[in-house]
Formats: C-alpha cells, sequence, structure tokens
C-alpha cells in the first residue's frame, strides 16, 4: 500500500480488529481509505454518547465498522425506542431516521445526507390517504414503514415486509387499503383472505427485476438458490425459492446455509451476509439504491463531529405518526 500518513497508519492499527472481519469483501488497499474515518467516528460515539443504526443495505464498513445496532426496518424501529444514548444516528435512509425520532423523541436523531430519500416514501402524500380513505370509508389504512411521518400520521397501522400479512390479518376486517409498495400489496393478497386495495408506489431497486433474470441466473449459477424481497414483482417472487424482508433472507440463509445464492435486493446486502455466512458464495445481481448509497463514513463522521441534519417532526402528527408505528410494533 506504499507509505501511509502517520495518523492512517495508526487508525488502521486500531481498526485491525475490525478490518479481519470484513476482509472477505473489503479489498486491503480499500480499507486504508476507510480507516480513518471509522477510527473518529467510534471515538465520536464515546465522546457524543451516540449510537449509530445500521439498515442492511448499507455498505460493509459502515454495517460491519462502525453500527452499534443493524437490520431491516422493523428490528430498526424496535431497537430505536429503546436506545438510550443521547444521539442517534440512522444509517438509512431518512423515513427510517423520522420514525427513529417518532419513537424516541427525546433523543437527537440525526441523517448524515439530508437526500437520502425513498421513491417509495416519495410515491404517496397525506393529501393521498385521505383521498383514499374518502373512496373507501370504513377501511383501515396500512402503511408501509417506507412512508413519511405524515402519511403514517393519516394511517390506523403501519407494517414492514416482514409483518405485513400479519399485520392485515390482526385487524380482523374483510379489507384494508394498503399502501404505497402496489408489489407488496400483490405479494400479500396471494397469501391472505383478506381484499387489498393497493397504492401505485414501487421500489426503484426491486422494480427492476424479472422473471427473465431468475432465469438467466439459474442457467449460469446450477443450483443457486433465489431468494427474493416482496417489493419485487410477483411474477419475480413466484419465480423464486424464498421470499421475505431482508431479515428474513438473512435467518433463511442461516438456517438452509445454501452452497450459493442470490439476493435479490439492494446488492450491499450480500456483501453484509456473506461477511456471517462464508460458506455462502453469492451471486450478485446489484441493483444500487442511490439513497441509501448516500450515506458514507465520511458524512456519518461529519454528522458526528457538526451535530448536522437534525430530524425534526411537527409536534401535531407526531401522536398519530407515533400511534401507527407502535400499534406495528405491538403486533406479535
Amino acid at each position: 500500500m506504499g507509505i501511509l500518513p502517520s495518523q492512517t497508519a495508526d487508525a488502521l492499527r486500531r481498526t485491525a480488529a475490525l478490518y479481519e472481519r470484513v476482509q472477505s469483501v473489503i479489498p486491503a488497499m480499500e480499507w486504508a481509505t476507510f480507516a480513518d474515518d471509522v477510527d473518529a467516528i467510534l471515538r465520536l460515539k464515546k465522546e457524543r454518547n451516540a449510537v449509530i443504526l445500521a439498515h442492511n443495505y448499507m455498505r460493509p464498513e459502515i454495517f460491519h465498522g462502525v453500527a452499534d445496532i443493524q437490520g431491516d426496518s422493523l428490528a430498526l424501529a424496535r431497537e430505536a425506542a429503546k436506545v438510550e444514548a443521547e444521539v442517534i444516528v440512522v444509517a438509512g435512509v431518512h423515513f427510517m431516521a423520522e420514525t427513529a425520532k417518532l419513537l424516541n423523541p427525546s433523543r437527537t436523531v440525526l441523517i448524515p445526507n439530508l437526500q437520502a430519500g425513498c421513491s417509495l416514501a416519495e410515491s404517496i402524500t397525506p393529501e393521498d390517504v385521505r383521498a383514499m380513505r374518502q373512496r373507501y370509508p370504513n377501511t383501515p389504512v396500512v402503511t408501509y414503514v417506507n412512508t413519511s411521518a405524515a402519511v403514517k400520521a393519516e394511517s390506523d397501522i403501519c407494517c414492514t415486509s416482514g409483518n405485513a400479512k400479519k399485520i392485515v390479518e390482526s385487524l380482523g376486517v374483510p379489507q384494508v387499503i394498503m399502501l404505497p409498495d402496489t408489489y407488496l400489496a400483490q405479494n400479500v393478497a396471494k397469501e391472505t383472505q383478506v381484499k387489498i386495495i393497493p397504492w401505485q408506489g414501487k421500489c426503484e431497486v426491486h422494480e427492476r427485476f424479472t422473471a427473465a433474470d431468475i432465469t438467466l441466473f439459474r442457467e449460469q449459477n446450477p443450483g443457486v438458490i433465489v431468494l427474493a424481497h416482496p417489493e419485487c414483482p410477483p411474477e419475480v417472487v413466484a419465480a423464486s425459492d424464498y421470499a421475505g424482508s431482508t431479515a428474513g433472507m438473512i435467518a433463511w440463509v442461516g438456517e438452509h446455509k445454501p452452497a450459493r445464492a442470490v439476493l435479490l435486493t439492494e446488492c450491499s446486502m450480500s456483501d453484509n451476509v456473506a461477511v456471517n455466512h462464508p460458506q455462502t458464495s453469492f451471486v450478485r445481481p446489484c441493483q444500487l439504491c442511490p439513497h441509501m448509497k448516500r450515506i458514507t463514513l465520511a458524512n456519518i463522521r461529519a454528522a458526528l463531529e457538526n451535530n448536522q441534519h437534525e430530524v425534526t417532526i411537527p409536534e401535531a402528527i407526531i401522536p398519530p405518526a407515533r400511534r401507527a408505528v407502535e400499534r406495528m410494533i405491538a403486533v406479535q
């Protein structure tokens, strides 16, 4: 790697144990460019009494390098409510940071990049929800967590991809409005007797996968196991060996230990799962989420150094939005 600045050399020594965990997915030369930021973030967390929540789609240098709590949207929501640290940094997209603030309003919640949005969250407004209620009176609104706090405030209960069917059926009604992900709604509708009225939002990552992709993966990788996220089109889910949330995929790989697998979701997920499950070789379809990739070590460090990009929510929408999230968490 040549001669390194003394500061970087010291940082490499202090982060050597962390690098051992991720060396299978991060080259040594690349880690050398991360070490200063990783070292600084670890120090800043102690100084600021801060924790970092990282979604499964974060790059491995974040997910395995500096995060304190990792998981899917449901796991992060549950853990956010328990955090006792003064500062929560959300290594994820904006709706996740809002959810953390809703559940732990006395904490300072920071998001490293304000542009880390979500195509699903942007596909629906509070006015849209109110219009759906007028069109379908007396029909409960089940809202995916991939939405703004303002949309959650117009909802009866939230759900994630991991618990959507359970949430829908917990309401004990013949039909529900489910928004904003049309593919998640369609996939859940195939598993329940409850009639589901969908919205037309789509995830810009998962909507790109096709059944033809799966055929090609199987042709090029005989014996490969295909795991799909339920935000994928129904024909993709139908052609897969397993469909579930990111947490569900991780659990499936851990339980079944396939020799080769492909995860039809955001591509950093494969790197993160590979660290803990080296027995599986991952085919990487690599559909990048541009919003998740806006979160970097550099802007996590800047958020902690400067207390920048604090997440705030209008007081009027906090109680109803929090209620929708808490009702979800209460469903076991």
